[in-house]
């Protein structure tokens, strides 16, 4: 499987530190939840494609699973590295993507934020030989209700639309009436029995912790905005001051899975 001409192995460059800063992480709850749904084993192969800093791939080294975590970005393959090392527990790594896969097997492959990136059908049918009779693919993700306690993000939006973000290629793909969705993709794949688990949560935020959310975010990192990132750093930074003057936030999320596995397993 060869990578699509627009696919950008480094879009998350400059965005390793406040990934695992300000991004949520997935609840233990939640972890735990998915070992109990593919039943796993402590000891059993798990590959984190599209590891990231990490998110998924320690909680679930953490369980005592056999974790191979893959990323094109070679900074957050470190910051990975060196929090696995920090904890005291085995990840290893590899760098790479869903066009270059490492051989399985593996008892679960988990994708944190990520399967949006990559050409879906096209992995879910290589997944199929790299998964091992019984095993599963779990994709997770966050999702944000239309509450009065995320107006924020509305303002990060907005901000965000200014300078572009609403152009990026994978949003536009989003907003595309064709779409389809994850779920859609899988029920046409060999992993077509779907399941799904989510946890609520809730945290205080501050003008700095979504200053920070949104350099993590690969449309509005200091990478993408170039020299625009002072100007919009400042223009939302003016957005979130008129929405709350004492510059406290919160942020209500689910936190989720879909389970997705083989018909006849």
């Amino acid at each position: 499987m060869s990578p699509p001409n627009h696919f950008q192995p480094r879009r998350f460059r400059t965005t390793a530190a406040g990934y695992a800063r300000f991004r949520l992480g997935y609840p233990d709850a939640l972890i735990r939840r998915v070992i109990e749904l593919t039943g796993l084993q402590p000891g059993d192969s798990v590959l984190d494609l599209g590891c990231g800093p990490g998110l998924l791939a320690l909680p679930f080294a953490r369980e005592g699973m056999a974790v191979t975590a893959v990323d094109p970005e070679p900074e957050m393959l470190e910051a990975l590295e060196n929090a696995a090392k920090s904890e005291g527990v085995p990840v290893r790594t590899v760098a790479g993507s869903s066009f270059d896969l490492p051989p399985g097997p593996f008892r679960l492959v988990t994708i944190g934020r990520a399967f949006h990136w990559m050409d879906r059908a096209e992995t879910a049918l290589a997944f199929d030989r790299m998964i091992v009779p019984g095993g599963a693919l779990a994709l997770f993700d966050d999702e944000f209700p239309n509450t009065v306690e995320n107006r924020w993000r509305t303002a990060l939006d907005t901000v965000a639309h200014r300078y572009g973000a609403d152009s990026s290629p994978h949003r536009m793909e989003r907003a595309d009436p064709i779409h389809r969705s994850h779920e859609s993709v899988l029920l046409e794949s060999p992993f077509r029995v779907l399941e799904t688990a989510g946890v609520i949560v809730r945290r205080d935020l501050t003008i700095e912790d979504i200053i920070g959310y949104a350099r993590s975010l690969s449309v509005t990192s200091a990478q993408a905005l170039g020299e625009g990132a002072a100007a919009f750093e400042a223009d939302l930074r003016q957005a979130l001051a008129e929405l709350s003057p004492d510059g406290q936030f919160v942020q209500i999320a689910e936190m989720k899975a879909l389970v997705a596995r083989r018909r006849n397993d």
